[in-house]
């Protein structure tokens, strides 16, 4: 298909990089629709790793014009980082472009985070930290500045102190700290903005003229469904719109363009960061999930919260994302357990529910019921057709499939590339 969405199908970090690398190949353009440095993808390709943040993930592929597209918020300083060490590595990015749009995120947007977290206490997000939420806070008051004002050396000189005249009072005066100096940040990020300022181009354009001209184009997700401000598990979700809609939101390209939503998940659950995760196994089982599954984040290195695969929440994905396609990775991670288990509902408040309570204060008191499956011992790594898989272990996917009504058209069993299945349910 023409344009395809790939989306994270519940709470991230189910390695869609994986899939946006290995999809990219015959793509005339991908682009990252959201989201900011704190969205991580791993590529692995004959044993060499990449660790994306903010660069799209096709950028292996030299022919395929990759963008970050309007709805991102980008970090100067990360993005350049990334960019000079993928050149390090011999990656060229002379295939990139960044929306003139896009809104950039500030030092005071990560003192923000910060401070703001600190001050919650107990009843902190968990953010990474990064200045995500504020730059788009900003984004949302009109008051933010974008990579075209940051690039141009005449200009961001005075938005930046127009904005930092409204931040200081902020800083000195809620937070108690010391107020931050215009200049010192102009110096500061000056030689970031001259490195990127031959990738600033008006990638909405870009966008529609190659999907309306019949270029094939891949849309990447950062983050995920269950963490999408209006849809996710608020108030612990990102400020972005990762679900699928967001492709449209995020890069201008209208909804009717659009042919297939992929959505990713693991064949069990993960969560990072604070808020309910009804599936959660804090016990031997969630540990070994952990190491087996290296399940630690790619942009912070924290351990992530592991449990079984959360089918309601998977359905719910389904539904709001109007899924055409799943995509079920890290099979090979369950291998030797005795039996899997995937839940198909939840007990709240003494009834049986099927439906995915998105708010907090319902979601926090279900409990999951299950349906218990045989494990498979075998290794699956190098399998590369679905007929060949264990039993129990296409037992598995097809009772996934079963449960969501999406088929299931690519398994994974390992990070490479080639440890990949497709499938035709």
């Amino acid at each position: 298909m023409a344009n395809t969405v790939v989306v994270g199908a519940m709470w991230g970090d189910e390695s869609k990089g994986k899939l946006i690398d290995y999809l990219a190949h015959d793509k005339d353009v991908v682009v990252r629709w959201g989201g900011g440095s704190n969205a991580g993808h791993t590529v692995v390709v004959d044993d060499q790793e990449y660790k994306l943040h903010l660069v799209p993930a096709g950028i292996l592929h030299p022919e395929t014009l990759c963008v970050v597209a309007d709805g991102v918020v980008l970090d100067p300083a990360s993005f350049v980082g990334e960019l000079e060490h993928l050149k390090g590595r011999g990656i060229t990015c002379e295939n990139l472009k960044i929306s003139g749009n896009a809104h950039v995120v500030l030092p005071y947007h990560r003192l923000m985070d910060e401070l703001e977290e600190k001050r919650k206490g107990a009843k902190a997000i968990g953010t990474t930290g990064r200045g995500i939420g504020p730059a788009y806070q900003d984004k949302a008051a009109r008051i933010g500045i974008r990579m075209r004002e940051f690039v141009d050396p005449d200009l961001f000189p005075s938005r930046l102190a127009e904005a930092l005249e409204f931040k200081n009072q902020l800083l000195t005066k809620i937070y108690g700290v010391e107020p931050l100096d215009a200049k010192q940040i102009v110096d500061e990020l000056t030689p970031h903005a001259e490195k990127l300022r031959q990738y600033v181009d008006d990638t909405a354009l870009r966008v529609a003229y190659a999907a309306k001209s019949g270029k094939k184009v891949l849309f990447e997700g950062a983050q995920a469904t269950l963490l999408d401000i209006d849809l996710g598990t608020y108030p612990y979700v990102t400020s972005s719109h990762p679900a699928a809609g967001g492709a449209c939101i995020g890069t201008g390209l209208g909804p009717t363009q659009i042919d297939q939503i992929i959505a990713v998940t693991k064949s069990y659950s993960t969560r990072v960061g604070a808020g309910a995760f009804p599936t959660e196994q804090l016990n031997a089982t969630g540990d070994l999930i952990r190491e087996r599954g290296a399940e630690y984040g790619t942009t912070t290195g924290r351990p992530r919260r592991c449990g079984w695969l959360d089918g309601v929440a998977l359905r719910y994905s389904a539904l709001v994302n109007g899924l055409t396609d799943l995509y079920l990775g890290h099979m090979d991670v369950l291998v030797g357990f005795d039996e899997v288990k995937i839940a198909t509902a939840y007990m709240l408040d003494g009834k049986q529910i099927e439906d995915f309570p998105s708010d907090q204060a319902r979601l926090s008191r279900c409990e999951p019921v299950y349906i218990t499956l045989p494990g498979w011992k075998e290794d699956v790594s190098d399998i590369t057709e679905y007929d060949k898989l264990p039993g129990n272990a296409r037992r598995f996917v097809e009772a996934v499939e079963k449960h969501t009504e999406v088929p299931i058209t690519m398994v994974s069993t390992g990070r490479r590339r080639d440890q990949t299945i497709f499938r035709k349910p």
